[in-house]
């Protein structure tokens, strides 16, 4: 498959135009909303971005640019000289938004506020992205991913308790996955612009959005928590090793997710029946975790007699998720990669290069990079074609109207993607329907001690309305065939070919109904001899070679991404962004249209320039770094005082070199010719970092972080859940709110909106439902249903009700003509 699609393809974006003035690391945000068809203009400095001269290189062939501009128009703006800031104010006022990094003080010192912009164009959406925020404590900090992962709390659960030092995630995943919540951010401004006719600025701190999309500490966490929060981790880094263990077998390693009572069955028989774990109480996840140390010796016994290739396979036949750790050598060496699409040759980057081809597939084509060339034009010489203006405003659009009211949400998503998927929606009016059962229970609703909901559940499923409908009978599919027809999203996160097997393929939908937008999402996507394979994030991550790079290097035992929650909060928000594209492209057409992704092409897509650069250079692919990252001696995690608290420092180059010597007293080691380059001070790290470790023994984290950053480097402390809720600067940021939820004595944290907004109004924080606790209200309000009838479908087992749901009160006026009207 080509990575460049086929023109009949009707992108969803296309009609919309973007200035994107982005020269630092988020310049995958431009890349995405061209992918989905908008008309992506790069603004590039005389003499070429920066950018240009930074990343993964191979050869001359810059890879990381490559990749992160492929169908992107160039155009050469100095916005540092009247004319060119004249030509950037002519290009943003025909545009719907404008992306651009850096600080928002420079941009308005050369007449290029957003106030200014949006003054030629009041629809415009201009969205600002630094690192912390235009304003607040930290707006002038510097930060690097190793700084990120510390400050968003994600250090402080990476890594095992057995080891002396957290341990760093891959650096990619930090800027590569604030770039999806950007992207988010963008087309939820979009919605914003068709509900209200007016436009809005976006202050985007790469801060805040690592808080909500890479493991977020109030957020839902996968199945195998059983809803424990996180807030209930030990203080040192949890051993979350038994949640998705690893085995060896005879030329590597594989994982396996056994959460569901039918996967356990499938492993016992696998097992051989062993007569220590045929009590049933095994069926429970919780039991097995705690039988574990008897438990996992046998598996492992089991495993160390087959390749990864037989351990896979016989796990997939048995039902049992099962995967084998891969690197990037073994991922480009997939042929299931090449066959789902994944990837393809891309000779645009480099001659002989494999690439990542995207992210989406729309109406089931996979949806890569456009062509172009790349080499910019001088503004003088660039013109663009005359358009109208779009999004195409709703009907009563108005000041403070809601992104998403009037629209009307099928929820049928599961466990992390599916919950936050829909709660996007819900957040921002829309009316969400979350449909369940209890003869497949959503994974997420599990709780340790039996409670009614778990904190990790409210978080997910704020705003829902819950509906208890069994689409395995008769009467079930014929209500949710009703509700089709009068809804405009529908959201699914099954195994391809699920929904369908109930009888709604998609040609089915469509005849229901025309306008109707589908969402799907799997771990391998729905082509390829994997689509169908069994996955769960960690199964996808061992598959996509992330999980051996998250690995203490020489450690056999060192694997440590067993807690985090990657990339089902990504891949919610790659989802949410196609939807609101699709919406749009419904008020140009008229017709619905459906979305897919696959988790692994999220992972894929962070590490893109990696994977590119190894299939043309093996020798390049990445490997585990641990906290040693090279090229300069002044980097990595430094213990500092108090209780296992930690300091990420980040100093690359000469002038942070000294400033760090300056700062810690001991100036003399920028003077030192034996330490004059990075090389150099790399040969003598171990004395160097035993100097500042002494250093920032003696301080709190937060001094030392305050102290390195007066000087110009990078660093931040490690912070913990408990410290973000109390951090001054995100309080002023207003970064949390607080979710009144009936069954807590006290409101739950909760995070407030993607970025800070000047018209886009915060989210409502309004409960979470108990399963199947809106059964009646929902058929009453959306079918006009009659309460006699709701009662028999409930006493014939269609429809389910929890048993503390109140009975609505006879509606005055039933909807039953009610449509779509969003």
């Amino acid at each position: 498959m080509d990575a460049v699609s086929s023109p009949e393809l009707d992108r969803p974006l296309t009609g919309i135009r973007i200035i994107d003035a982005v020269d630092g690391p988020l310049q995958t945000v431009g890349r995405i909303l061209s992918d989905l068809g908008a008309e992506v203009i790069r603004i590039e400095a005389p003499g070429g971005s920066p950018a240009r001269r930074d990343g993964v290189f191979v050869g001359a062939d810059n890879l990381t640019f490559g990749l992160k501009n492929r169908g992107k128009r160039h155009v050469i703006v100095d916005v540092t000289s009247a004319p060119g800031a004249a030509d950037f104010l002519r290009l943003a006022a025909s545009a719907d938004v404008v992306i651009r990094d850096g600080s928002a003080w420079t941009w308005a010192d050369r007449g290029l506020s957003a106030a200014t912009m949006r003054a030629a164009n009041s629809r415009l959406v201009v969205v600002e992205m630094s690192d912390f925020g235009n304003f607040g404590d930290r707006s002038s900090w510097h930060a690097t991913p190793d700084v990120h992962a510390a400050l968003s709390t994600v250090l402080s659960r990476s890594g095992l308790p057995d080891v002396d030092e957290p341990l760093l995630p891959p650096e990619f995943l930090a800027y590569e996955s604030a770039a999806i919540q950007a992207v988010w951010v963008v087309l939820l401004e979009l919605a914003h612009v068709r509900a209200t006719g007016e436009g809005d600025v976006a202050d985007f701190s790469v801060q805040e959005a690592l808080i909500q999309i890479l493991d977020p500490v109030f957020g839902i966490g996968g199945s195998a928590r059983a809803g424990v929060p996180l807030s209930d981790l030990p203080r040192g880094r949890p051993d979350a090793r038994h949640l998705y263990p690893i085995f060896r077998t005879t030329d590597g390693w594989v994982r396996i997710c056994v959460l569901a009572k039918r996967q356990w069955q499938g492993m016992f028989e696998w097992l051989g029946r062993p007569e220590a774990f045929a009590d049933p109480r095994y069926d429970n996840t919780q039991a097995r975790f705690a039988a574990a140390a008897t438990l996992y010796p046998m598996i492992g016994a089991m495993f160390a007699g087959l390749t990864m290739e037989e351990a896979v396979e016989q796990g997939q036949q048995r039902g049992v998720p099962t995967a084998a750790l891969a690197d990037a050598t073994d991922v480009l060496a997939q042929p299931a990669f090449r066959e789902s699409g994944s990837f393809a040759d891309a000779p645009d980057l480099a001659a002989g290069a494999v690439a990542p081809t995207g992210w989406f597939e729309i109406d089931d084509q996979r949806v890569g990079a456009r062509s172009g060339d790349g080499r910019p034009v001088d503004a003088a010489a660039f013109s663009f074609a005359a358009r109208e203006s779009f999004p195409t405003l709703q009907p009563g659009a108005h000041a403070g109207r809601a992104p998403f009211e009037g629209l009307r949400v099928l929820d049928l998503g599961v466990i992390v993607v599916g919950a936050e998927l829909g709660r996007l929606f819900a957040d921002y009016g829309a009316d969400v329907i979350k449909i369940e059962s209890s003869a497949f229970p959503d994974g997420s609703r599990q709780t340790l001690g039996g409670e009614l909901i778990s904190e990790g559940s409210s978080w997910g499923m704020r705003n829902k309305r819950s509906l208890g409908l069994n689409l395995r009978s008769d009467q079930g599919r014929r209500l949710f065939s009703e509700l089709v027809a009068v809804s405009d999203v529908i959201l699914t996160n099954f195994k391809p070919g699920t929904l369908a097997s109930l009888g709604f393929d998609m040609p089915t939908l469509r005849q229901l109904n025309p306008r109707i937008v589908l969402s799907e999402s799997s771990a391998f996507g729905n082509h390829g001899p994997w689509s169908r394979r069994l996955g769960y994030g960690p199964l996808v991550r061992a598959s996509a070679g992330l999980s051996t790079l998250w690995s203490y290097p020489g450690n056999d035992d060192g694997y440590s991404d067993a807690i985090t929650i990657f990339p089902d909060h990504v891949v919610a928000r790659l989802n949410a962004a196609a939807i609101v594209a699709l919406l749009l492209r419904r008020d140009r057409t008229g017709r619905g249209g459906r979305v897919s992704t696959a988790q692994v092409d999220a992972i894929f897509g962070a590490m893109a320039d990696a994977l590119t650069a190894a299939s043309l250079q093996p020798d390049a692919a990445p490997r585990a770094e641990g906290n040693d990252r090279g090229g300069d001696a002044f980097r990595g995690v430094f213990r500092t005082a108090g209780d296992d608290e930690w300091l990420v420092v980040d100093a690359r180059g000469d002038e942070r070199f000294a400033a760090v010597s300056r700062t810690i007293g001991r100036p003399d080691l920028a003077a030192d010719p034996a330490l004059a380059t990075a090389a150099a001070r790399w040969q003598h790290r171990d004395e160097l970092r035993a100097i500042l470790a002494a250093w920032a023994r003696e301080r709190s984290g937060a001094d030392a972080a305050a102290s390195l950053q007066a000087a110009g480097v990078p660093a931040g402390p490690m912070l913990r859940l408990d410290d973000i809720q109390t951090d001054p600067h995100l309080r002023l940021r207003g970064a949390f709110g607080q979710l009144i939820q009936p069954q807590f004595p006290a409101p739950l944290p909760t995070n407030l909106g993607e970025a800070r907004t000047m018209t886009l109004a915060e989210p409502t924080l309004a409960p979470a439902p108990l399963a199947a606790e809106n059964t009646r209200a929902v058929l009453a309000d959306v079918l006009g249903m009659a309460p006699e009838e709701i009662q028999r479908l409930l006493d014939a087992g269609d429809l389910e009700e929890h048993p503390a749901a109140p009975v609505p009160l006879p509606t005055a006026a039933p909807a039953a003509a009610a449509t779509a009207t969003a």
